[in-house]
């Protein structure tokens, strides 16, 4: 039955920036579809692990912060999920921070803790969870993209830099490790109403502007995007390796 082929049940999943948002969103919904799931992040996944216990799947917490975590310490933290849950089968790539000055007042230390989180440790969280999956011969990596993987932004040169980063990353893992059968893709989500856009929501004629041009009429929520990643996640899509999917209410197309 192809509704079976979305099941994830029996399946370990590890979601990067799970206590709220996006990744909250991405890591219940991998529960309800059967998943058990683990939690890497800098601060209080706590509420998160309640809301994927209550599924009855189970859940590991793991504490790193990207900005500051060695490629070893990220090496670790999917050894530990593999020890603790007993394998790895899915990895989302969902943590991000973003930085907003124009170009010509950009710090240093801004570049380089933006593409510290948004690519360093996508790649090094990817390599690690990329040898165990090519090793069993099957997996799901689930990188977070943005409308910036396609568009240049406003006052955030390190976030566009990261996020077009992210996008051609993609495409070169899922081109090693497809035979292998291992699945690389990202999700490039729309506006959305996260911790990282409040302080354009805050801004009334910004956020008039921006949801006048989408043509759904909306910003999205975390909901929005679990679906792609359920789909991307099963054996559903065992068949889409390196590509770029827009979640944004039809942003692009206008």
């Amino acid at each position: 039955m192809i509704l079976d082929t979305f099941r994830l049940d029996g399946r370990v999943a590890l979601v990067t920036g799970s206590s709220r948002g996006l990744g909250q969103g991405a890591a219940v919904a991998f529960a309800e579809a059967g998943a058990d799931v683990a939690l890497l992040d800098r601060g209080d996944a706590g509420d998160t692990a309640a809301l994927i216990r209550a599924t009855g799947r189970r859940v590991h917490l793991v504490k790193r912060d990207l900005v500051s975590a060695s490629p070893e310490e990220l090496t670790s933290a999917v050894d530990e999920v593999i020890a603790e849950l007993g394998g790895l089968d899915i990895l989302v790539n969902n943590a991000g921070t973003i930085r907003r000055a124009p170009a010509l007042e950009s710090a240093a230390q801004d570049w380089n803790d933006v593409l510290t989180v948004n690519l360093d440790a996508v790649f090094h969280l990817s390599q690690a969870a990329g040898r165990h999956m090519v090793a069993q011969g099957s997996g799901r990596i689930i990188n977070v993209a943005s409308m910036l993987s396609f568009q240049g932004g406003i006052l955030v040169p390190a976030y566009t830099a990261s996020k077009h980063a992210v996008a051609g990353l993609t495409k070169a893992l899922a081109n090693e490790w497809a035979a292998s059968g291992v699945t690389v893709n990202a999700i490039a989500p729309g506006y959305m109403t996260t911790d990282n856009t409040a302080p354009i929501r805050a801004d009334e004629a910004r956020e008039a502007s921006i949801v006048a041009r989408i043509p759904a009429g909306r910003w999205g929520t975390p909901g929005d995007l679990q679906g792609a990643f359920i789909f991307l996640a099963s054996d559903a899509a065992a068949y889409v390796t390196g590509a770029i999917v827009p979640v944004d209410g039809g942003w692009l197309v206008r």
